[in-house]
């Protein structure tokens, strides 16, 4: 195995035992419970999770997958903070949306060869990929993973 595909496999393995985590998190919180705040004064459990499925949405068009999924996500998880606006999905509506997610993603992972993870995104002119070619697709994973752990914990906190 060369290098690049080594170092895509670590990242794609942290992906997907990441992925297993949080779900493992999110199958032990309740609807209910993602209605809390995480801690007093904060963001709510619901509002983090649909932080996520609108920000791993967002990778789709990055990476030049296609558009989209679930661009009615954008407003209220990344546009606005928790509560700004009172219409947001329901927390089942947000689970089948993150399995669906995933599963689109998943396969669109497996599909790009280890150079493709090392090409530009869609987020970075050319000129600039040429003087910092580091900011390539297995790099928005990386940055993706560090997000979904930072907020894996925050839900945990309502378990």
């Amino acid at each position: 195995m060369e290098s690049n595909q080594i170092m895509v496999k670590m990242v794609l393995d942290r992906w997907y035992s990441l992925l297993k985590v949080f779900d493992t998190i999110l199958d032990s919180v309740s609807d209910e419970k993602l209605q809390k705040e995480v801690s007093p004064g904060k963001n709510r459990g619901i509002y983090l999770f649909g932080h996520l499925v609108a920000v791993h949405d967002d990778m789709m068009p990055i990476l030049n997958f296609g558009e989209k999924l679930f661009p009615e996500l954008e407003e209220p998880f990344i546009k606005f903070p928790d509560k700004a606006t009172s219409t947001i999905p329901s927390a089942s509506e947000l689970r089948a949306m993150w399995k669906k997610q995933n599963e689109v993603l998943n396969k669109k992972f497996e599909s790009l060869t280890p150079k493709e993870w090392f090409e530009k995104h869609n987020s970075i002119s050319a000129e600039d990929f040429a003087k910092e070619p580091h900011r390539n697709k297995l790099n928005v994973m990386i940055t993706r993973i560090s997000h979904l752990s930072y907020h894996s914990g925050q839900i945990a906190l309502l378990k």
